[in-house]
């Protein structure tokens, strides 16, 4: 679901602040070619931005293409998915109920047990379960580590009560509240939390508490809505070095963590009123106090960061990532999923507010592009981004291609297994995940999952017992897989997919 982790923690600076109060030069002058050039840089078909400044829009434009290939333009009313940052809006609309009384009778508190509106909660440590109250859910705090349990939940045939209960299976790779751990299964049993407790499902309650009253016209909360959109754009991704359409993500057993889909012009709205404290055209839409909730500091992410970051903190609000730069607070949040990637960022301070959407999951351009906007309103000198991250990438993707090379040269050698081939075929069972079934077929192992539909893994031998894993979906990667053996018997394989879904590898035991 994301690019979440690596645009959370990624490309923040701190220089010097010399805010403009007009519109910088880079914004009228160089911005349009500065994305044209970006968009054919990075392979990126389309995008679409919104640049709010004390109360107004300063820019809302679409640039390139709707799908690669076509003449159908993006403009500031194409839909895009916003991935994760669907999280800002779940966190709000539970913190707007904070003190008032629910159709049963009691009334609501960010502080409340999870189990005083949803009984069913259940975790790996009935304990944890017990004392897990809501805001532990919006700050990732509940110690699992980053994205585990992603490759279980995201596009599977699970319905969303069964990823709650599978959820409440895993086990967290870390004690409670010790540590930050992205968790987008804690924002489903979030939004559950949301419909126990109003009445009203997840979609009708932000339909009604903030897309309308905001004017958010086109925006759609579930993922199976963008499709039939007249004006959306297409997913997309590069595998190989080529760009190619994808399917759209099917997260709608997961959707308050990131399904919501939204153009340019209907985020401006959502900035307009986060920019002032909940209003919106001389209307309170959203209560004050519900803002300053949601950007309260809850977790500790870290000090530092990796490239171009001299920032002093990241924290984590409810929904909303919290950094200082420039001696400025900014409140931003990043959203990946299948065929997009996202940006939505906030400066308080400023009444600044940029949101950038693209329509492939393969950039880090858009980070590039709020963070060159942000640098010319804070009067800091000009970077240029997009290079600095696009040879950075190029960068990281000769050493992996150099590393997968070696490994299809070995695979060349065809290397001796450590077992006749047909030995791996079978049947596993994961505790948590259920089963996966291993084919021999024409000489080939291919890796079938019960929960994920058309996905399949072709498995090449790299000597003894360790095959290389390929993914028909190439979000999903090329791993190494190792089956333990013992006494001449499998007894399991470690199954891993590519970081961008899930860090946490599964341990499939052999049935059969």
């Amino acid at each position: 679901m994301k690019r979440v982790l690596f645009s959370l923690l990624s490309f923040l600076l701190i220089l010097s602040s010399n805010a403009q109060t007009s519109t910088p030069a880079f914004v009228k002058d160089s911005l349009d070619s500065y994305i044209t050039r970006a968009l054919a840089a990075w392979q990126i078909p389309g995008i679409s931005i919104c640049i709010i400044k004390d109360g107004k829009a300063v820019l809302l434009k679409g640039y390139g293409e709707k799908e690669t290939g076509t003449s159908a333009a993006v403009d500031e009313n194409t839909l895009f998915m916003i991935g994760s940052n669907t999280k800002a809006f779940t966190a709000t609309a539970l913190a707007m109920l904070e003190g008032i009384e629910m159709p049963g009778g009691k009334r609501f508190s960010l502080n409340d047990k999870v189990q005083q509106w949803l009984p069913s909660f259940k975790l790996h440590d009935p304990w944890v379960a017990s004392e897990t109250n809501i805001r532990d859910l919006l700050c990732h705090r509940l110690g699992f580590e980053t994205f585990q349990g992603d490759f279980m939940f995201f596009d599977s045939d699970l319905s969303a009560q069964q990823v709650l209960e599978k959820f409440g299976k895993l086990k967290p790779k870390y004690s409670f509240r010790s540590r930050w751990g992205y968790t987008n299964a804690a924002f489903a049993v979030a939004g559950e939390v949301l419909q126990q407790a109003s009445g009203k499902t997840w979609s009708a309650l932000l339909e009604e508490k903030l897309f309308r009253p905001l004017g958010m016209i086109n925006t759609i909360a579930l993922s199976s809505g963008i499709a039939s959109a007249a004006n959306k754009a297409a997913a997309h991704t590069v595998a190989e070095g080529k760009l190619k359409k994808i399917a759209y993500g099917n997260i709608d057993n997961m959707s308050p963590a990131g399904s919501i889909s939204s153009s340019a012009a209907d985020l401006s709205k959502w900035l307009i009123a986060q920019l002032d404290n909940g209003r919106i055209n001389g209307k309170q839409v959203i209560p004050a106090s519900a803002i300053a909730q949601t950007r309260f500091p809850h977790s500790i992410l870290g000090n530092g960061g990796p490239m171009f970051n001299t920032g002093h903190f990241s924290l984590y609000g409810l929904g909303w990532l919290l950094e200082e730069y420039a001696g400025k607070k900014i409140v931003s949040h990043t959203g990946g999923v299948n065929g997009f990637v996202t940006g939505v960022t906030l400066v308080p301070e400023e009444k600044l507010g940029i949101v950038v959407l693209t329509n492939t999951d393969a950039n880090n351009f858009y980070e590039a592009l709020k963070q060159e906007i942000l640098d010319a309103y804070l009067g800091l000198p000009y970077r240029n981004y997009s290079q600095l991250m696009l040879s950075n990438k190029v960068g990281r993707e000769a050493s992996e291609k150099k590393q997968q090379q070696l490994k299809m040269n070995t695979i060349a050698s065809k290397p001796a297994t450590g077992l006749p081939l047909k030995a791996y075929a079978g049947e596993y069972e994961h505790n948590v995940y259920g089963k996966m079934m291993i084919d021999f077929i024409n000489e080939k192992l291919v890796a079938r999952f019960e929960h994920h539909t058309g996905r399949f893994a072709e498995l090449a031998p790299l000597g003894g017992n360790r095959f290389l894993a390929s993914f028909n979906d190439p979000l999903f990667g090329v791993k190494v897989w190792p089956f333990k053996v013992e006494s001449g018997n499998i007894r399991s394989v470690i199954v891993s997919v590519a970081d961008f879904v899930e860090f946490t590898p599964y341990e499939f035991l052999k049935l059969k």
